[in-house]
């Protein structure tokens, strides 16, 4: 029997799910999934350039496993440049430390720790927003 995973921690939700190649319908094209976790790898090791024990200790994982990560993660986003597959971001065992709100009326996109209750959109006072992390099933649960 396996070990279950532990839950990695993500800084916040990716703010777009999925890319393709352009000009053909993602129906025609292969799909990879790449999962949270390794979304934030890649973006802790090649966006903010942390090495791997930096990028371990800030999503709570062992340095080891880090590796394993972001060797997966470059693979898949390799394949999907030279093969011309779409990707999709999603799953993954894992807890937001932070959350991204998108308000429906203006589009302002603003970040807040998972503990803050938003009414308002800092930007025209709207009270309606798409919660980034309920969309990936993460909100309550996150909160440490």
């Amino acid at each position: 029997m396996t070990r279950p995973k532990n839950n990695r921690l993500i800084h916040q939700p990716p703010v777009f799910k999925e890319f393709k190649p352009s000009g053909i319908k993602g129906r025609d094209l292969e799909t990879i999934t790449l999962s949270i976790d390794e979304f934030e790898a890649i973006r802790l090791a090649d966006y903010l350039n942390y090495t791997h024990e930096e990028a371990s200790v800030e999503m709570r994982i062992s340095r080891s496993t880090f590796s394993r990560l972001i060797d997966k993660a470059r693979q898949k986003l390799s394949e999907m440049l030279i093969n011309g597959k779409r990707i999709v971001i999603e799953g993954g065992n894992i807890h937001f430390k932070n959350n991204v709100l998108k308000c429906k009326k203006c589009g302002h996109l603003f970040e807040t720790e998972m503990s803050n209750k938003i009414n308002e959109c800092p930007n025209c006072s709207s009270n309606e927003f798409v919660n980034l992390a309920g969309g990936f099933g993460h909100g309550r649960c996150c909160v440490e």
